[in-house]
């Protein structure tokens, strides 16, 4: 009777183990997909060795590597770096490759995009890339890849790309943008002005996630914007303590949330939705409609 029941037992735990052992590895699968370490993003190239071991930077010792950068790279909750300085043989042609580590999509998102400019040559390598004399930066998943290349000659494009191209190949995964940036009208936007800052969003400490994008209408520059609250709660903290902030200026409520007359960034619609705040700056007298008509976007979109 005991052997019995025993095998009972035994076969139910099979019968539970075996589902879940399973399903852990389709999870792990998939976050693979996902994320490479990045240890094992450092590329394993025939014709090209390693000067020296790979050197590891972390958030307390990155100014030892690029003292007086570091900051912007912090604000963007920072988490590792590791640099491998790569040498041809039989030549002086050596490339350095960078890879940060910055958490997560959207920071290294944030990070990519403040550095680079809206009028470099873009290239397809990760989700995007640009190249510039004897350099290529680019962005794949959570990590923002800087290459360097140095007695590279005219060769130096065709190598950057050569690196670029065998890391991004340790990836199983096609990334894209990320998705709140759907969110904005393609009319009249400036191509590659899209950014996110992750603190201090439009100066102010209390504002945080914040996307923002440019665009020109009839030689009228203005900006769109969206901040993504933790919650709904969060985002009225948000509006509260920036409507506090404005007090001094001129507001008045409209139908989808308010009007600042403001001295810097003239009319700024702004609005609440769930937990995002909705808003288009530097909006001059004379086009206010432009302003309600976007802020109107932003809102149906959201």
């Amino acid at each position: 009777m005991r052997d019995f029941q025993g095998k009972i037992i035994a076969s139910l735990m099979i019968a539970i183990f075996i589902p879940l052992c399973f399903g852990l590895t389709q999870e792990l699968k998939s976050r693979r997909k996902d994320t490479v370490p990045i240890q094992e993003l450092l590329p394993d190239l025939k014709a090209w060795s390693l000067v020296n071991e790979a050197q590891n930077y972390f958030s307390e010792t990155l100014y030892e590597y690029i003292n007086g950068a570091a900051e912007i790279y912090l604000a963007y909750d920072f988490k590792q770096l590791i640099v491998g300085e790569y040498k041809k043989e039989n030549s002086d042609i050596s490339v350095t490759v960078e890879i940060y580590d910055m958490g997560n999509e959207k920071n290294a998102f944030g990070i990519y995009s403040a550095e680079r400019f809206q009028d470099n040559t873009f290239i397809s390598l990760g989700i995007q890339g640009y190249i510039e004399e004897g350099s290529l930066n680019f962005l794949a998943s959570k990590y923002y890849v800087k290459l360097l290349c140095f007695e590279c000659n005219k060769q130096s494009e065709e190598y950057l790309k050569f690196f670029g191209q065998q890391i991004c190949k340790k990836f199983e995964k096609k990334w894209q943008w990320p998705s709140l940036l759907d969110v904005f009208s393609k009319e009249g936007i400036i191509p590659n002005s899209e950014k996110f800052i992750l603190k201090n969003f439009l100066g102010y400490g209390f504002l945080h996630d914040g996307y923002i994008v440019s665009y020109r209408l009839q030689e009228h520059e203005f900006d769109c914007f969206l901040i993504e609250g933790k919650d709904q709660t969060d985002a009225q903290d948000m509006l509260d303590k920036y409507l506090q902030a404005k007090k001094r200026e001129d507001i008045h409520q409209i139908t989808s949330g308010f009007v600042i007359k403001d001295r810097y960034y003239h009319n700024i619609y702004l609005a609440k939705k769930g937990r995002y705040l909705l808003g288009v700056i530097k909006i001059k007298k004379g086009f206010e409609e432009v302003g309600e008509k976007y802020l109107k976007s932003l809102m149906d979109a959201i």
